[in-house]
């Protein structure tokens, strides 16, 4: 099998193609809390709206902490939390604890 290696601005467009369905991934899987996410990958949605603001910031780009999110959440973080967060655990809490100890 012929290896390859992209180009650069293909790079951009696989790794841009690549972010897009991680988010239809999650968005396919709201049943997977960010407590959850946190748990097992450290990271979550709320993280994933950080970075995607800071990756703006840093090309110069205007967004505000709440628009980032949505473009995470592909709704306002408000009316997702509302529709599909739920509390969490004492099992989820004590699992985080233990993470971020470790």
């Amino acid at each position: 099998m012929l290896h390859i290696m992209p180009q650069p601005h293909e790079r951009t467009e696989l790794e841009a193609a690549t972010f897009r369905r991680l988010l239809q991934h999650l968005d396919e899987h709201k049943e997977v809390q960010n407590i959850d996410l946190m748990i097992l990958a450290d990271f979550c949605r709320n993280c994933l709206g950080k970075w995607y603001g800071k990756a703006a910031e840093d090309l110069g780009i205007e967004i505000g902490a709440e628009e980032a999110r949505e473009a995470i959440y592909g709704m306002p973080y408000s009316e997702w939390k509302q529709k599909h967060q739920l509390p969490a655990t004492a099992d989820q809490l004590q699992a985080l604890a233990n993470r971020q100890k470790s």
